[in-house]
C-alpha cells in the first residue's frame, strides 16, 4: 500500500500544511444570537466563537483552543452537551459542522454526477439542537486553535496527548458555561473515534472522575486492522464482504433475486460468517466443487467473476475491488465513498468523492462570516499534516504504523467497566471502504463491551454517510434516541 493510500485511510480533507505555533487569530469571544427550527421545534440559541486556554499534561498552558458552540437560551443543567470533532489525526471540525450537525448544512443531491459548484448551503433542520447543545472542537493547529507560545506543535502529535487536549477542553468549557452537571457526549469521526476513546478513558481516570454519559463513533477506527487486508488475515476478507456487496448493490452489479437491500445484506453477512469463513480457513485444502460453489456465490454478491475468485484464493481486497468492478467501463470506484466512480486515469490522484466532501470546507469559510460574525476566515486552517503523514503521529505503544493490531478498543472497555451508565453508539456508511461495517461489528463482538449498552447504526453512503440526506435524517434521529435514552442517568 502506498504512503498516499495509507494517509488517506484516516484523513478527511487533509491538506499539506505544516503545524503552526502562533497566536490564535481569535483573541476574544464572538457571540451571535439566532433562531432556528430543528426537528420541528423552534429553538432560540447563542453561537459562541471563543478561545479557551487548556493546560498540557504537566499543568502548563499548552494550547489556546477556539471552539464554536451552539447553546440554547436558558439551557437547563440537564440538557445534554455533545462535543463534536473530525479525524485526521489533525483536521478541523468543519466537515461535521457543515455536513451533519451545524445549524446550516451543504445540501448534496442524490445525483452522484452533480457538479459540486451547484451545491447550496441550507438550514439544517436535522441537527440535534432541539435536544442538545453542541461544541465543535478543533485541535491545536487547526481551525482557529493554536498551541501556546513556545510550545512545540508536535508535542500534541500522539494519541494520549491529543486526547488530553480534548479532555481538558471538555472540563474548561463546562466550567466556563456552568455546565459541569450536564450529561456530556463525545461525537468523533474517523481518527476522531480514537480521540473519543482516549478522551473518555482519561476523563474517567481523572481524580475526581469526570464520567461521560456516552460516546458516538462515526466511521470507527478503533478496529482498523482489516483495512490493509494482509493475505493471511482471513478475518479481513470476512468482515469486508458485506461492504463489497453493498457497493455492488449501489452499482447494480449484485444478483439479489428480488430481495430488498436489508434482506440481501443480511444474507451476505450470514454467508460471510459461515460458509465463506469456513472456505477461507481451509485454503488449499478446500475441494474443487466447494471452491466453485463459493466463487459462484461471491460473484452473485460482489459482481466480480468466478474466474477471478478461483485464481485469487477466493479473495479480493477492497483496493483491488475498486479497480475491478467497473474496469470494463474504465471506471475507478471511490475509496471514501464507493458509490462514486470516475474515469480510470493514472495521472489523477483524487478520490472521486473528495470534491463532494471538500464542498463542506468551502461553504464553512463563508458561513463563518455570514452567520457567526467572524470577519476574516482566512486564518481558519482546515487541516495540518504531521511529518511523513500518519507516520509522524505517535501511536502510543503500537509502533509507527496505524494499521498494527491496535489495543484502542480496550480504552472503552475500561470505561464501560468503571462507569455502569456509560453507553456507546457506532455509525458507519455501507459503502465506506476504509472503516467498514464488518469491522465495526467485529469491534463490538470481540471487545467484551456489554452488548446492551452498545447501539449500532448503518446507513447508505460512504465514510461521511451524512452526505446522503436520508442517511443524515436517520443518523440524527438515532442520535436523539441515544442521548434521550440516557436522560436522568
Amino acid at each position: 500500500m502506498s504512503r498516499n493510500s495509507v494517509a488517506a485511510a484516516l484523513v478527511c480533507l487533509a491538506l499539506n500544511i505544516p503545524p503552526q505555533s502562533v497566536a490564535a487569530p481569535i483573541d476574544s469571544a464572538v457571540v451571535t444570537h439566532h433562531n432556528g427550527t430543528f426537528n420541528g421545534k423552534a429553538i432560540k440559541y447563542d453561537a459562541f466563537v471563543e478561545p479557551i486556554v487548556v493546560e498540557d499534561s504537566a499543568g502548563k498552558p499548552g494550547a489556546r483552543l477556539v471552539t464554536i458552540s451552539y447553546v440554547a437560551k436558558r439551557a437547563a443543567a440537564e440538557r445534554p452537551v455533545i462535543f463534536v470533532f473530525n479525524g485526521g489525526p489533525i483536521t478541523s471540525s468543519s466537515t461535521l459542522h457543515m455536513g451533519a450537525l451545524g445549524p446550516k448544512r451543504v445540501a448534496i443531491p442524490d445525483d452522484l454526477t452533480a457538479d459540486a459548484a451547484s451545491f447550496r448551503t441550507v438550514a439544517n433542520n436535522y441537527t440535534v439542537l432541539d435536544s442538545a447543545d453542541l461544541v465543535f472542537f478543533d485541535p491545536a493547529g487547526t481551525g482557529f486553535s493554536r498551541v501556546a507560545p513556545g510550545v512545540d506543535p508536535e508535542s500534541y502529535f500522539s494519541v494520549a496527548a491529543d486526547g488530553q487536549q480534548l479532555a481538558q477542553l471538555v472540563i474548561e468549557w463546562s466550567h466556563l458555561h456552568h455546565r459541569e452537571s450536564s450529561p456530556k457526549y463525545l461525537f468523533g469521526e474517523s481518527y476522531g473515534t480514537l480521540r473519543a476513546a482516549a478522551t473518555a478513558n482519561q476523563l474517567q481516570k481523572r481524580q475526581p472522575a469526570q464520567p461521560l454519559a456516552g460516546v458516538i463513533l462515526m466511521g470507527q477506527a478503533l478496529n482498523i486492522i482489516e483495512f490493509s487486508q494482509r493475505p493471511a488475515n482471513v478475518t479481513s476478507y470476512i468482515v469486508s464482504l458485506p461492504t463489497l456487496a453493498a457497493i455492488a448493490w449501489s452499482h447494480g452489479k449484485a444478483r439479489t433475486n428480488g430481495k430488498s437491500f436489508d434482506q440481501f445484506i443480511e444474507e451476505v453477512q450470514t454467508y460471510a460468517r459461515t460458509d465463506y469463513l469456513t472456505a477461507l480457513f481451509q485454503g488449499s485444502a478446500l475441494d474443487e466443487a466447494a471452491r466453485e460453489r463459493v466463487a459462484a456465490r461471491l460473484q452473485d454478491y460482489t459482481g466480480i467473476p468466478t474466474a477471478f475468485y478461483r485464481s485469487n484464493g477466493l479473495k479480493i481486497t477492497k483496493e483491488r475491488y475498486r479497480r475491478e468492478l467497473l474496469k470494463d467501463e474504465h471506471q475507478l470506484l471511490g475509496m471514501v465513498d464507493a458509490r462514486y466512480a470516475r474515469a480510470e486515469d493514472a495521472s489523477s490522484k483524487n478520490d472521486p468523492a473528495m470534491a463532494v466532501y471538500e464542498s463542506y470546507a468551502a461553504a464553512f469559510g463563508k458561513y463563518l462570516q455570514s452567520d457567526l460574525g467572524v470577519g476574516d476566515s482566512a486564518d481558519y486552517t482546515a487541516a495540518v499534516s504531521p511529518k511523513g503523514d500518519l507516520e509522524g503521529w505517535r501511536w502510543d505503544g503500537t509502533g509507527t504504523s496505524p494499521f498494527a493490531d491496535w489495543p484502542y478498543m480496550n480504552l472503552l472497555t475500561e470505561v464501560f467497566s468503571a462507569n455502569p451508565t456509560f453507553r456507546l453508539m457506532i455509525c458507519n456508511g455501507w459503502q465506506d471502504t476504509q472503516t467498514t461495517v464488518g469491522a465495526a461489528l467485529l469491534a463490538r463482538d470481540q471487545s467484551g463491551w456489554p452488548v446492551d449498552r452498545v447501539s449500532m447504526h448503518f446507513y447508505q453512503g460512504g465514510h461521511m454517510a451524512y452526505s446522503v440526506e436520508s442517511s443524515l435524517k436517520a443518523m440524527t434521529n438515532d442520535l436523539r434516541a441515544f442521548i434521550g435514552s440516557g436522560a436522568g442517568r
